[in-house]
């Protein structure tokens, strides 16, 4: 049974409310019975350090502050929440560990809400693999001493300029391994702008790439990129995949989001260009 009909089975109940196909123009009080119709589905998602109280309450500040969000369909709105209930995040941008952002999906004709992890999002989740030792991503300007290679002996060199730093030129990300070894990937400022050119939601101002993230945000593309090259298990790679997409309520089995449920709106130049690296140096895994 998905998550929507269990929650359309208690609307229909003892809840009493009913789900419109947005929330616009509802009061505080209406947008905040619909996510308590979802309360029990929310409570077995979060982890210790959330409770479903926290998590309603800040779905609800957030779409009071930006009224574009009750403007999209609720079933993504939801959708979005939940898949961020289940990743532990709190949906509070200065955090950096996710966003909500309202878009004209192209594909639907819809306005829609696509779920944007952050750079710090990504990193706890990549984080959370036991085989992982340390990772993290840093943002390269035009004054600092940088430079890479790949082939046999991979290396990398960033000293950060002191003083003005200029123009951003490159992010790059850097896994370690428990058991020794580590993995890196670059990618130029070019590249990181054609990332964000082909997302659907990229040139709205509530994207985190034009509110004032943009190097958070390539600090993100290039783990997300490197992530492909990581060891994971299937319930942590499929969290990661969850990035970028429209979730909506029935994109869940049991608190598990169904990827084939989910509609990608992002990173197609990145699926497209992949590249089948080879700067792993010294990697058993």
């Amino acid at each position: 049974m998905t998550i929507q009909q269990n929650a359309l089975e208690k609307i229909n109940g003892n809840k009493k409310v009913s789900v419109p196909s947005t929330m616009k123009g509802l009061k505080s009080k209406e947008v905040k019975d619909i996510f308590e119709a979802y309360r029990d589905q929310i409570a077995e998602a979060v982890p210790k350090h959330l409770t479903p109280d926290r998590v309603i309450q800040i779905a609800t500040t957030l779409i009071a502050r930006t009224p574009e969000l009750a403007e999209c369909s609720s079933s993504s709105l939801l959708g979005a929440v939940i898949q961020s209930s289940i990743l532990g995040f709190e949906l509070v941008p200065v955090l950096g560990l996710a966003y909500l952002v309202p878009f004209n999906n192209k594909k639907t004709g819809k306005r829609e809400v696509q779920f944007i992890i952050g750079y710090k999002g990504l990193v706890d989740l990549a984080r959370r693999s036991d085989k992982i030792k340390t990772i993290y991503a840093q943002a390269v300007y035009e004054h600092d001493t940088f430079s890479y290679e790949y082939g046999l002996e991979p290396n990398l060199i960033h000293k950060p300029h002191l003083g003005e730093r200029g123009n951003f030129t490159f992010a790059y990300a850097v896994a370690t391994f428990i058991n020794g070894g580590f993995a890196f990937e670059v990618m130029s400022k070019s590249d990181i702008d054609k990332v964000k050119k082909s997302s659907q939601a990229g040139d709205s101002k509530y994207s985190p790439w034009n509110s004032g993230y943009y190097d958070e945000m390539a600090k993100k593309t290039v783990i997300r990129r490197l992530s492909k090259l990581l060891p994971m298990n299937v319930e942590l790679a499929a969290n990661i995949e969850s990035d970028s997409k429209v979730i909506k309520t029935d994109s869940f089995t049991n608190n598990e989001i169904d990827l084939n449920l989910t509609e990608e709106v992002d990173y197609t130049f990145e699926e497209e260009t992949e590249q089948k690296t080879d700067h792993f140096a010294d990697v058993s895994i």
